[in-house]
């Protein structure tokens, strides 16, 4: 590019050149010699233009002030375009959520309304299982829906299945469900779970994972003998804390073991009994305070009271207080015995007690005078 506009340049320059050489007039006659001396002049008159030009008067097509020198040997910078501007990316719209439609039929776990998990029961005590569940669903539970057993765990010889309710429980409302079992014969630990079942058959749990309810119990070794227990116990008397076993003849009272006790009526038991005598003073008594344990429903309180052989003149009364833990103590049941030639067989009902843990105290007191007070508690036990 550069050389193509010099030539342009020196094309020009020789155009301009030639008006200005001399020219033959007319009427002269041109010889050879002539021409040689015009090539001549022609040439000299070119190189002193071409010496006199400035750069300036050769480049026609690139604005340069005068006095400023051209670089020809530069090369020409190409003129871009203006960068893009970058245009910020938009951000997209996150889609609107829409709502996850309830299930028609789910429940919420609330609370164990009785038999909390790990509570001891003896073997065979029969109870019943409350459970407080919520209606978390779509649909209006009704008397066509029942609870089930899951046919996991022990059943504890609960039904099969048990109506829910016997009215309604709308979405959103609580209800209690109960269910009537048998704690197991052999001690251990034991778990029993429990579903719901809908109008058409199918079951559901609580949660998100339909978990099923369930009962945890733990069953001590069957029933409470409080002969095997009797040194548990605290043994007092008005003169303070007894030893256990006792000694016979000890004024202050005293406790003893009789693996054969002959009773009143001259017959000899082959079961075990406590020989208790009160302190040797006018209603003089003795009490046994044995540690606290669970009462199921359907717990009895069983024994035989009476006198022992050769005490005629025997009087005294027998008294089965409790304390519920925490509590303050109070008599469950009283009886009056003498030597009579009779006794009395004991079966007291429990039921009461059901669900708490329970100290329970035997007492003996002389009706008056101690004199020959010497009464048993023969195989007393609290069993089903």
């Amino acid at each position: 590019m550069r050389n193509r506009t010099a030539l342009i340049g020196v094309i020009l320059m020789l155009g301009l050149a030639s008006c200005n050489l001399p020219r033959p007039t007319p009427t002269s006659t041109v010889g050879p010699e002539d021409v040689q001396v015009y090539a001549q002049q022609t040439i000299q008159a070119l190189g002193t233009q071409l010496a006199l030009a400035t750069p300036t008067s050769i480049i026609l097509d690139t604005q340069v002030p005068t006095n400023t020198p051209v670089d020809f040997t530069a090369t020409p910078q190409a003129t871009l375009p203006p960068a893009a501007t970058a245009t910020p990316a938009v951000s997209p719209t996150p889609p609107t959520p829409t709502a996850t439609p309830l299930p028609c039929d789910k429940a919420h776990f609330v609370k164990d309304v009785s038999i909390p998990d790990g509570t001891t029961m003896l073997a065979g005590a029969t109870f019943v299982k409350t459970w407080e569940l919520e209606n978390v669903g779509s649909c209006t539970w009704t008397s066509s829906y029942a609870l089930v057993f899951a046919n996991d765990g022990n059943s504890m010889s609960g039904p099969a299945s048990k109506e829910l309710t016997s009215g309604s429980v709308a979405p959103g409302q609580k209800v209690q469900v109960s269910v009537e079992l048998k704690a197991p014969t052999t001690p251990g630990s034991y778990r029993g779970y429990w579903t719901l079942r809908n109008a058409s058959g199918l079951t559901f749990g609580t949660g998100p994972e339909d978990r099923p309810v369930y009962v945890d119990i733990k069953v001590a070794g069957g029933d409470y003998n409080f002969v095997e227990n009797y040194c548990k116990a605290e043994w007092r008397s008005g003169a303070g804390v007894l030893s256990c076993p006792g000694s016979t003849g000890d004024a202050k009272g005293f406790v003893v073991r009789l693996d054969a006790p002959k009773l009143e009526t001259g017959q000899t038991e082959d079961e075990p009994a406590l020989w208790t005598s009160p302190q040797q003073v006018d209603n003089g008594e003795i009490r046994a305070t044995f540690p606290a344990i669970d009462i199921a429903n359907g717990a009895r309180f069983r024994a035989i009271i009476g006198c022992l052989d050769g005490a005629p003149s025997c009087d005294v009364r027998f008294l089965l207080n409790y304390k519920v833990e925490g509590g303050t103590e109070a008599t469950f049941a009283e009886w009056a015995e003498k030597s009579d030639a009779a006794w009395n067989k004991l079966n007291v009902d429990l039921s009461s007690l059901a669900g708490k843990k329970v100290q329970f105290i035997l007492i003996v007191r002389a009706n008056g005078s101690p004199n020959q007070d010497n009464a048993f508690w023969l195989q007393p036990r609290i069993g089903y």
